[in-house]
């Protein structure tokens, strides 16, 4: 389904006298918001394939109808995320969920839509029906030489898949660890982990980047081969330059200070990039912001700050997605909501007075610290996300428009309404 930029001007119209008012106050409010809104323009959100379909638990799934059914029609569902926020324009593919028939067919259609392929994901997490090892007891750390072949090999699969396509990065996460005390020889783990990334690391091409995701816990839960960012940075330190630590939100112990985290990895010209989400309990891959706003916001502060130091540029220079799977939402409302908080965040966060913050870092005034980033948060920059919008031709209002033009209603229409999208 398409929505026209004519249908997008008409939802605009109705909205644009309301939201001109509420810009000028917050522009009031906030110093250089010109340059604000320029950034939040270029920024772009990757959306992953497998977030297009209802998610579900190991007790049930409970679809919503019109789910995208083929990579064309995930590839469709994303160009309508950007069409209605102007800051959804990439995809990022999962195989072997995603691999393409026809790769000239894959790009033309996604340049139709104004989408680039963001990084490629390998699953060496379940077992394919084709496989000839099985990943039972893990996948790069196995102890049996040829189920780690295996999974060098399909990573590498992924990489050839990925050039065809454009992206220039993969992103790896292993289920591999132990359920039980004394089923795994850690540092034989760890070695054998090392020497199959590095098979892998000397097939990426010299534009490439490979991100290294961790995970305390799940599916395993005595040991994680890559639990936690300590662990991952080791790998991608002995790795090389091209080798990168990823951050998934969701993948932390309970209260682990997140935007520590990512100062270090950035000092270190080791972050590689994020997947957002949210959580109360563990990976729950909710939407981002719907629980820990403030903490979103915080290591949005950290990232400008750092990614300024550097000199690095905001849009281009870290790899940025979302990792989200909600049970009960519509996906692409949930997507749409997920954006809307990561932009506000970074809004929040270009606000900031650094150099009113430096100063009160230096003199050691605590309470004005606090003052000057808890005003950034709480001040509304909703006006600028959305003007950011207008000016790029998309929807003041994505959510209100997109349940306006009845899309998922169409979506049943055109697709059914017992279509599962791959990947769940």
């Amino acid at each position: 389904m398409l929505i026209s930029s004519n249908h997008i001007s008409s939802h605009n119209d109705e909205l644009l006298k309301k939201h001109q008012n509420k810009l000028v106050y917050t522009a009031s409010e906030i110093n250089d918001t010109e340059v604000i809104i320029k950034k939040l323009i270029d920024f772009q959100i990757a959306i992953p394939s497998w977030a297009l379909g209802t998610g579900g638990t190991r007790f049930g799934r409970f679809p919503g109808g019109g789910e995208p059914r083929s990579l064309e029609e995930k590839i469709e569902d994303v160009g309508l995320l950007h069409a209605l926020n102007n800051a959804s324009g990439a995809i990022s593919l999962h195989i072997p969920w995603d691999i393409p028939t026809d790769y000239n067919a894959i790009k033309t259609l996604a340049g139709q839509h104004g989408l680039k392929f963001d990084a490629m994901n390998s699953n060496t997490f379940q077992d394919q029906a084709d496989a000839a090892n099985t990943y039972k007891f893990g996948s790069l750390q196995n102890v049996n030489k040829a189920v780690r072949k295996q999974a060098i090999a399909h990573n590498i699969e992924v990489i050839k898949h990925g050039i065809e396509l454009g992206s220039e990065s993969l992103t790896i996460w292993l289920a591999d660890g132990s359920n039980f005390p004394g089923q795994l020889n850690f540092r034989k783990a760890y070695q054998n982990t090392l020497e199959s990334l590095e098979e892998i690391y000397d097939a990426l091409p010299s534009n490439w980047k490979l991100f290294l995701e961790y995970k305390c816990a799940e599916p395993n839960f005595y040991s994680t081969t890559v639990a936690d960012w300590g662990q991952s940075y080791s790998y991608v330190k002995k790795l090389g330059d091209k080798a990168q630590t990823l951050v998934d939100l969701g993948h932390h112990l309970p209260n682990a200070n997140i935007e520590q985290i990512v100062s270090l990895l950035l000092m270190e010209n080791k972050l590689g990039g994020f997947h957002f989400n949210d959580s109360k309990y563990g990976d729950d891959d909710l939407t981002a912001g719907a629980l820990k706003p403030y903490q979103l916001f915080l290591i949005f502060n950290e990232l400008v700050d750092g990614m300024d130091a550097r000199g690095m540029n905001h849009a281009k220079d870290l790899g940025w997605m979302i990792d989200a799977s909600h049970n009960v939402k519509d996906p692409l409302e949930d997507l749409l909501q997920s954006v809307e908080a990561i932009m506000i965040a970074y809004a929040q966060a270009l606000s900031v007075d650094r150099k009113a913050l430096e100063k009160a870092q230096e003199e050691n005034d605590v309470v004005r610290a606090q003052e000057i980033l808890q005003n950034a948060f709480r001040t509304d920059v909703r006006a600028l996300v959305a003007e950011a919008r207008l000016r790029s031709g998309a929807a003041l209002n994505p959510v209100e428009l997109y349940r306006a033009a009845s899309v998922r209603k169409n979506l049943i229409s055109e697709r059914g309404l017992k279509t599962i999208a791959t990947g769940l």
